[in-house]
């Protein structure tokens, strides 16, 4: 009988990650329920987000049991993307203040 090869990982790691996935998922939604108004309800939100995303990524797209060069290779791109658009929004928040400075006279 012919067996594939491959890397088997135990059930009980993607039972705990699918448990975090929902208590992560119920704060989020208790982010909301309980009326968290501001930057502060964003900054839970965004944590939350980022939290989940690196949890499915890291063991459901088993990135946790690759090779660094590919790690590097898949997740470094989407970085540098959003390195460009923090410094993008913050040239625009710079371009607006400027046209408001010499419009307002």
């Amino acid at each position: 009988m012919a067996h594939a090869e491959g890397q088997q990982h135990p059930i009980k790691i993607y039972l705990w990650i699918w448990l975090l996935l929902f208590v992560l998922s119920a704060f989020s939604y208790m982010v909301d329920y309980l009326h968290i108004q501001g930057y502060l309800r964003w900054t839970l939100i965004l944590i939350f987000m980022f939290l989940k995303a690196g949890l499915i990524v890291s063991v459901f797209m088993h990135m946790a049991w690759e090779r660094l060069a590919l790690v590097y290779a898949i997740l470094v791109p989407p970085l540098c993307l959003f390195v460009l658009v923090g410094l993008m929004a913050t040239e625009a928040d710079y371009t607006f203040l400027t046209r408001l400075a010499f419009f307002a006279k």
